[in-house]
């Protein structure tokens, strides 16, 4: 039984001796290579000890450069302080100007008094630029909104803010701003005129000119429903105070006009103008607008519509 766990083929016998002789062959290998290839510890400690000093290099020559300038600024404060102590009533720059506190109203104070309390020129700047404008220090907290006061400053001041009754102002009644009621005409108006009609805005106005522009004016107040955006209930509350007056009302010459002049005002169509313009053609001349009802496109509900815009002279 143990012959057959122990039984090689005459090619596996042969690949075994050959391993065992790599295997030879390697452990001498390793044993003889040391002696024809020098280690390399003293070129690796050789170039670590070169990465040192350059390292070494770096530091010094940063240590110097701030020793440089260390030098340098002194020089400039030694200067700065001789040209500071040549003016008599100069104090050295270093020291925090003295100042006192006292009683003061932030709506009457003037700059001079808010230097003294100890507050920097901008700030002071900034209260009285705020005041100039018409604004008010009403309690102690609208003084602490003021910009560039610390917080540790107001709590500083706080104990010394004396603000006296500021007068309340009412706004004015939104009645006094409300449009009076005026009558206008749709084809004469111009957007200003319009504006005056409670309700009608600058949208409102600028569509009504540009409608009465495109169709030639306003023949019915009702006409007033077709401006783009017309919302019903504005409608209605600003036709009461609209009219028109039909002698403005610009007509189309039906019997001169071309077919893109016809086809211009919004009523008629490219097709109804065509047809207009083709019975024009066949009679010679147009007298009255009942003739226009031979022509299928136009129906009877439309030529009432368009009839005002019409001349047939």
């Amino acid at each position: 039984m143990w012959k057959d766990f122990f039984y090689f083929s005459k090619a596996q016998r042969i690949g075994i001796i050959i391993l065992v002789i790599l295997i030879f062959l390697a452990s001498i290998a390793n044993y003889f290579l040391p002696f024809y290839f020098p280690k390399t510890e003293n070129i690796k400690s050789d170039f670590l000890s070169e990465v040192t000093n350059f390292k070494k290099s770096l530091v010094s020559r940063d240590s110097l450069r701030l020793a440089q300038w260390q030098i340098q600024n002194e020089e400039r404060q030694r200067q700065f302080q001789e040209k500071y102590a040549q003016f008599p009533d100069s104090k050295p720059y270093d020291k925090v100007p003295k100042y006192s506190l006292f009683k003061f109203d932030p709506n009457k104070l003037d700059s001079i008094g808010f230097l003294q309390l100890g507050l920097k020129s901008f700030i002071a700047s900034n209260i009285i630029r705020f005041r100039n404008k018409g604004g008010l220090f009403r309690n102690n907290d609208d003084f602490a909104k003021v910009y560039g006061l610390m917080p540790e400053k107001f709590k500083e001041l706080e104990p010394y803010i004396s603000i006296q009754d500021v007068p309340i102002v009412k706004p004015e009644s939104k009645q006094s701003e409300l449009k009076k009621d005026v009558m206008v005409d749709l084809n004469s108006a111009d957007t200003s005129l319009l504006m005056q009609v409670k309700g009608i805005g600058r949208g409102y106005a600028k569509g009504i000119v540009r409608f009465r522009n495109e169709t030639g004016g306003f023949v019915s107040v009702d006409q007033l429903a077709e401006i783009y955006g017309m919302r019903p209930e504005i409608y209605e509350r600003i036709r009461a105070f609209c009219f028109v007056n039909l002698d403005l009302v610009k007509k189309i010459r039906v019997n001169y006009a071309t077919v893109d002049k016809l086809n211009m005002h919004p009523y008629i169509s490219f097709y109804q103008a065509k047809a207009m313009y083709e019975l024009r053609r066949k009679k010679g001349k147009l007298k009255q607008i009942s003739e226009l009802n031979v022509i299928d496109e136009f129906t009877p509900e439309l030529i009432l519509k368009i009839a005002p815009y019409l001349s047939f002279d």
